[in-house]
């Protein structure tokens, strides 16, 4: 059979009956064991085409200003994904905010909204809370119950977003070690009792607590304590000549 060149031959290679031999792949038998149908699990993840179920699991969490009259009520609603297998997961689906106070109905809608349509897009959704947390009130934060410092009712509204991914474990919770605790313990003992030391024996102890640094938690913090920049707790005091946070165990001296 002849082949017709068009073309300029400008290098050519002489083939062997070694190399063609090589040039053929050898024949791979099929393994019978992989003719047997395997039944695979298909693992759903989430996305906007996921239809919503008839019933959600969700939470309600209060978040009370002293900027506002009436507090506004956070509701979070969880999709349960692959329910009852291994690839069981549980993802934030939408988002409710509701308040008796109308000055917040028009940003609260618009929230709900966004929010609720970031949540069902899928993928990493934790930038939300930190993306809300880094919101400022041009008229000055406040402190909320335990004494942590919020700069706006938005940036509350991220820590309870966050609050609820890490119960969810879509956030893996910060918490601390043992050790942490006990050299916080150690440290606020310490200053308790240089505190009363110091102080005259008629006078009320140096940790008495303020209003606006008891909490839910328990925690109490002296009322001269201030502003910790990594907790955002009113639990920084002075101790041998360093600034260190009670709550966290943060010190400007390592």
């Amino acid at each position: 059979m002849s082949i017709r060149i068009d073309k300029k031959i400008k290098a050519y290679t002489v083939v062997k009956p070694d190399d063609a031999k090589a040039a053929v792949p050898p024949t791979v038998q099929p393994d019978p064991a992989d003719s047997i149908d395997v039944p695979c699990a298909e693992v759903i993840q989430m996305h906007e085409r996921v239809e919503r179920p008839e019933r959600l699991e969700g939470h309600t969490y209060k978040i009370k200003s002293p900027l506002f009259e009436h507090a506004l009520y956070v509701t979070i609603n969880d999709i349960v994904l692959n329910e009852g297998t291994e690839h069981e997961l549980r993802r934030p689906y939408e988002i409710f905010i509701n308040s008796k106070n109308m000055e917040h109905f028009q940003w609260t809608v618009a929230l709900t909204r966004i929010i609720s349509a970031v949540f069902r897009k899928g993928g990493d959704v934790t930038f939300l809370a930190e993306e809300l947390k880094a919101v400022f009130d041009p008229r000055g934060g406040y402190f909320r119950a335990g004494g942590v410092y919020m700069p706006s009712i938005i940036a509350e509204l991220g820590v309870v977003i966050e609050d609820h991914l890490k119960k969810i474990g879509m956030i893996v919770g910060d918490e601390l070690t043992p050790e942490q605790r006990k050299l916080i313990a150690e440290k606020r003992a310490a200053y308790e009792a240089r505190s009363k030391k110091n102080s005259n024996a008629a006078s009320a102890p140096a940790a008495a607590v303020s209003e606006e640094a008891e909490g839910g938690s328990g925690e109490v913090f002296p009322p001269s304590a201030t502003v910790c920049n990594k907790c955002s707790a009113k639990a920084v005091v002075m101790m041998d000549g360093c600034a260190t946070c009670l709550s966290c165990g943060n010190s400007k001296c390592g």
